[in-house]
């Protein structure tokens, strides 16, 4: 009976120092996530984009196909006159297309079989380094409807072509102001900030200067000259 009551509280202890163990481990845990501070920091620099383009389309609409070209062509050269005017090198005619239309029934309102006419369309391009110049042309082009061209015009776009160095720049600013931040935030309480534990690199905004717009998928802006890149970090440290 006494070796009974010797063995449970032999099994009782070993409970006892097990359960102490478990609480310890997990206090253990507890204090070590508790070293670690998460920060979000951010860095933004304004550029100005060093080339741009744009594209349009001559657009005509003529009887037959021999009209629609014919007529195409002359607007090719009123308009590459006008860009080579403007001092243009970089002019590209792109592939021409070209389809027939057909005439409606006046009753029904379906389209018949009975050609109406022939549309054809000549893609254009062009590309600067002078974007105030591309700028300029995208704002004028349409003037030439007045000597008969027909053309439709699409937004002007802009790049900035040392965008990969910069945002390499950006996301070393970031992860210093991560870690300024955590600085401030600790301070008070007497502790100091250690090492990094992880870095993780957020999505990039470009946007207009004067843009408040975020994506969580990021944001290229091709619209605007001015652009303001943002970079976001989120980086762990050691507290120590």
């Amino acid at each position: 009976m006494i070796e009974k009551f010797e063995k449970l509280q032999l099994i009782s202890a070993g409970l006892l120092i097990s359960a102490a163990l478990i609480i310890c481990t997990q206090i253990a845990s507890s204090r070590i996530s508790n070293d670690i501070i998460s920060v979000t920091g951010s860095a933004y620099e304004i550029v100005k984009s060093d080339s741009g383009s744009l594209n349009f389309d001559i657009v005509v609409k003529r009887s037959n196909k021999q009209e629609a070209y014919s007529t195409v062509q002359s607007q090719i050269k009123i308009v590459e006159k006008y860009l080579q005017d403007k001092q243009i090198k970089n002019i590209e005619r792109k592939t021409i297309n070209g389809y027939y239309s057909y005439k409606r029934d006046a009753k029904t309102g379906a389209y018949t079989d009975i050609q109406d006419a022939y549309n054809l369309y000549q893609p254009m391009s062009i590309h600067s380094d002078d974007v105030e110049l591309i700028k300029e042309i995208s704002n004028e082009i349409t003037s030439l409807i007045n000597q008969g061209v027909d053309i439709n015009v699409s937004p002007a776009s802009y790049d900035y072509s040392k965008l990969p160095e910069l945002k390499v720049s950006l996301l070393e600013k970031a992860s210093q102001d991560a870690k300024d931040r955590a600085s401030s935030m600790l301070k008070p309480t007497g502790n100091a900030v250690g090492k990094i534990q992880s870095v993780r690199m957020g999505v990039y905004q470009i946007t207009p200067v004067d843009s408040t717009s975020v994506s969580d998928m990021g944001i290229n802006d091709t619209t605007s000259i001015d652009k303001k890149v943002t970079a976001v970090a989120n980086v762990s440290f050691k507290i120590k």
